[in-house]
């Protein structure tokens, strides 16, 4: 399975690097490892042999798991997509005014559907346009990445296949004015603080002071609406939530059965966030293969899949000061649902002069 799984990845390979050449605008930068290691999945590990059992919510995002989110993001009762793209439709091209010229680099883009938003607003006040989309899903990210040059002939991408923390070691210097990393769709919240502060750190040491921080959040809101939002009547969030498991018997030879566990999202009033779990049918036992790893489970035992934290702005807007961001301005939409905060890289340790 892992031989066939690396000739389909080096096939790929060739094709896109065929498409390069016929595409001068477009760039790929592949920072995942063809092969899984014990190493990069040691948080993996670490996360079944610990009570609760948890699964990094990065192993959502195959192929499969990207295509079935594009789904989840246009249910009736997901509001956070429509929401917040609803307050870019009102405001992106006063992003744009704001920040001036700047060479946008997104992190988790998928079909950088939002996203298109303020390549619209950038074109018009200036000529070029640079766009680096970053998503662990290099399928989608391809297929995003061929589609946007089609629509935008003065653009220029470059696509990054990988996670977060690779991305912004790894980012390149602007070839415009200014730079501005995106990070929408309130996907914050599926850090918990600690990450969280993590995450916002490595954010500082990517910016320059004065570079911007576009920042999409989920705000708090009756529970039932939330709870609605994650467990949807047509059963996609729970199809989405058990790819995982189908995402870790292709990538690392094991044995999950799909239909031993049921999908399992509820409020979690103490944390102030939704939780996804896999629930566990049976009591049975899987086997990781490929990271030499065996796991059991308890009749009723969950794995916890993915926090999402739901902020109030004025906490995340001093979050964000400890971490040199200011916060510029903040847009909601009129119910206040969501929050859109641009942010701008301040100076630290005598940076500045």
């Amino acid at each position: 399975m892992a031989v066939n799984q690396n000739i389909t990845q080096l096939k790929e390979a060739n094709k896109l690097k065929i498409e390069q050449k016929e595409n001068s605008r477009l760039r790929w930068i592949n920072l995942n490892s063809a092969i899984a290691s014990v190493d990069e999945s040691a948080d993996l590990i670490q996360g079944l042999n610990q009570t609760p059992k948890s699964l990094p919510c990065r192993y959502f995002y195959d192929d499969r798991g990207s295509e079935l989110f594009e789904q989840i993001c246009d249910l009736p009762e997901y509001y956070p997509t429509r929401t917040e793209q609803a307050i870019l439709e009102n405001y992106a091209l006063e992003i744009a005014q704001m920040t001036g010229s700047c060479h946008l680099i997104e992190l988790g883009s998928g079909s950088s559907r939002k996203t298109r938003l303020l390549l619209e607003a950038y074109s018009q006040i200036n000529q070029e346009l640079q766009y680096y989309p970053i998503d662990v899903s290099a399928g989608i990210l391809k297929t995003t990445a061929l589609d946007l040059l089609r629509q935008y002939p003065k653009l220029k991408l470059c696509g990054l296949a990988g996670t977060y923390e690779q991305a912004l070691a790894q980012l390149p210097p602007a070839e415009l004015q200014n730079r501005m990393l995106i990070f929408l769709g309130s996907t914050l919240g599926n850090l918990n603080q600690e990450q969280c502060n993590k995450f916002l750190t490595q954010v500082q040491q990517a910016l320059k002071p004065g570079e911007f921080f576009l920042l999409g959040v989920d705000l708090q809101k009756p529970i039932e609406i939330l709870e609605a939002a994650y467990n949807d009547s047509q059963g996609v969030t729970a199809a989405f939530n058990l790819n995982i498991l189908r995402h870790l018997n292709q990538r690392f030879q094991s044995n999950f059965v799909i239909d031993q566990f049921a999908h399992l999202a509820f409020y979690n009033r103490v944390e102030n966030q939704i939780e996804m779990h896999l629930r566990s049918l049976k009591t049975q036992t899987a086997v990781l293969e490929a990271l030499d790893f065996e796991v059991s489970f308890q009749a009723g035992e969950t794995i916890r899949t993915e926090i999402s934290r739901k902020f109030y702005i004025p906490t995340l807007i001093s979050v964000l000061e400890n971490h040199a961001f200011q916060a510029l301005q903040v847009w909601t939409d009129p119910q206040a649902w969501f929050g859109l905060l641009l942010c701008q890289r301040q100076c630290i340790n005598n940076e500045c002069p």
